[in-house]
């Protein structure tokens, strides 16, 4: 028996009407904003992919320039012709407790949109049916596959699946530092800057929602924390954010951390 599955609204939070009337974030208007639960599923991907790309491509301002911490990031990440190498920065907290072997790569795209009310940072919240990490928020990304150039052309390839954002509205910026999963991944976060005129359009198989944390708020101290979960019959200590309707915690928190961690150094 075939499931429907509904297509996720392109909401991701940036609720503000500019001065054509239509919104920031989706490029919707009121009217289209309130009519979007009475549309049915083609209905609904037939004005994503006409209309509001239309419209996003007519609104497109030149945007890697826009965003304000971009050469600060252009100082504080590893270039793009030269990646970090190295099992990852916390691969000595999980000796026991990572699959044996070699990790396999993986790339995520650290996406900052420059907004008017400040930067903002794209994340996903993964299908719940999903068999791993189900339901957690995420960077777009995953598995580096064999035709994959390098880390930066798999979080593109990623992303343009999981959320149809075309290569071309995206500049990479530079690398963080790989990151070793429970789940036996060597992740590699690409940077990049997004064009605020992107609009979502989540895969319904892999991404429940799409939405933005403001940067400010992920790059404050005070609002990363640590709790200890069970995990294999131990203790072990995870980090986390709560951002209200969302719990942004373990691979994706500690990435931000390792942002937050590279743009210290250079203020």
């Amino acid at each position: 028996m075939e499931v429907s599955r509904a297509v996720p609204s392109p909401c991701i939070g940036v609720c503000s009407l500019g001065e054509a009337g239509l919104c920031s974030g989706c490029w919707r208007s009121g009217e289209e904003i309130g009519r979007w639960p009475s549309m049915s599923d083609e209905q609904r991907l037939a004005f994503m992919e006409q209309v509001l790309s239309a419209r996003a491509r007519r609104h497109r301002p030149p945007f890697d320039e826009q965003l304000p911490e971009r050469e600060q990031l252009l100082r504080a990440l590893y270039p793009l012709d030269a990646p970090p190498h190295g099992p990852g920065w916390n691969h000595e907290e999980l000796i026991d407790l990572a699959p044996s072997g070699q990790p396999a790569e993986a790339a995520v795209l650290a996406a900052l949109v420059p907004r008017p009310q400040g930067t903002g940072v794209l994340l996903t919240r993964r299908n719940d049916g999903l068999r791993h990490h189900g339901g957690q928020v995420s960077f777009p990304g995953g598995r580096v596959e064999p035709g994959d150039r390098d880390a930066v052309a798999a979080a593109l390839r990623e992303s343009r699946e999981e959320i149809a954002l075309d290569a071309e509205q995206v500049r990479p910026l530079g690398y963080l530092d790989p990151f070793v999963t429970v789940s036996g991944f060597r992740v590699m976060p690409v940077v990049g800057v997004v064009d605020p005129g992107f609009v979502a359009r989540p895969s319904p198989d892999e991404v429940a929602e799409v939405f933005e944390v403001p940067l400010a708020f992920l790059m404050d101290p005070d609002n990363l924390r640590s709790i200890e979960i069970q995990f294999r019959g131990r203790p072990r200590r995870v980090l986390e954010y709560a951002w209200p309707g969302q719990r942004i915690w373990g691979a994706t928190a500690a990435i931000l951390l390792n942002l937050r961690r590279h743009l210290e150094q250079v203020r």
